[in-house]
């Protein structure tokens, strides 16, 4: 591993550890997917063992089974539909904390997640804090109607492409059992009206632009020495 990629790591732990320190005894959490997030995990198993309480919800089935593997008591939203908090990570965060998510695959659980939580934690290496939102915008199609879902996706400016599987031929499926589009715009300078046009199109579950969740997002930016933790002008106490 080159130094770089010893140095993003770094980066990811740091940032996960963060967040896990802002997890008390008696809260139900929400656990995003992916690999800053498995560092909050890391972190709250060494917590648990020193006697931290927590229930969690996980976004997806590989978080499930690495909370499982870490001894963390996994709940479902029927049973506590209100989270204290949610930690999660992102692809691009802009300085408006708008996120493009869905690298993973699971951002319709994630955004159900994050909608439930009163507070919001992203956890984020330097290089995912962006100027402007320009990474590929994931969105989750119902299969019955992908033919016309990636037609209208491409009238709103994109270049729609189906994800394909690295380890089996075919599509990407989801733990909800649908496909995941990968649209790339030029740019995307408005990414509140662009996220409730994806959303209005029929047979689209969700997209990955999580531009509505600002007034209660805390961003936890991991650095080589240190953590910078980020609090929107909007934020409500």
């Amino acid at each position: 591993m080159d130094r770089k990629a010893e140095a993003q790591i770094g980066m990811k732990r740091a940032a996960g550890y963060e967040a896990a320190g802002m997890v008390r005894t008696g809260m139900v959490i929400g656990l995003g997917t992916g690999s800053t997030v498995y560092f909050t995990i890391e972190r709250l198993a060494t917590r648990m063992q020193e006697g931290l309480e927590i229930t969690a919800v996980p976004t997806s089935f590989q978080t499930a089974a690495r909370a499982r593997k870490a001894g963390i008591p996994l709940t479902t939203l029927d049973d506590d539909p209100v989270l204290d908090l949610a930690i999660d990570g992102a692809d691009e965060v802009d300085p408006a904390f708008r996120l493009i998510k869905g690298r993973g695959a699971a951002l319709l659980r994630e955004k159900i997640v994050a909608a439930a939580a009163d507070r919001f934690v992203v956890v984020a290496d330097e290089q995912k804090m962006v100027g402007n939102l320009t990474a590929p915008v994931p969105v989750e199609v119902l299969p019955f109607a992908l033919t016309p879902v990636m037609a209208q996706l491409g009238k709103l400016g994109c270049v729609p492409v189906i994800r394909e599987a690295v380890k089996k031929d075919g599509p990407v499926i989801t733990d909800n059992g649908n496909f995941i589009v990968d649209c790339t715009f030029t740019s995307v300078p408005g990414p509140e009206d662009l996220e409730a046009a994806i959303a209005a199109i029929p047979g689209v579950m969700e997209s990955g632009l999580f531009c509505s969740f600002k007034r209660k997002t805390t961003i936890i930016v991991g650095g080589e020495k240190k953590c910078r933790v980020l609090t929107s002008p909007d934020v409500v106490p």
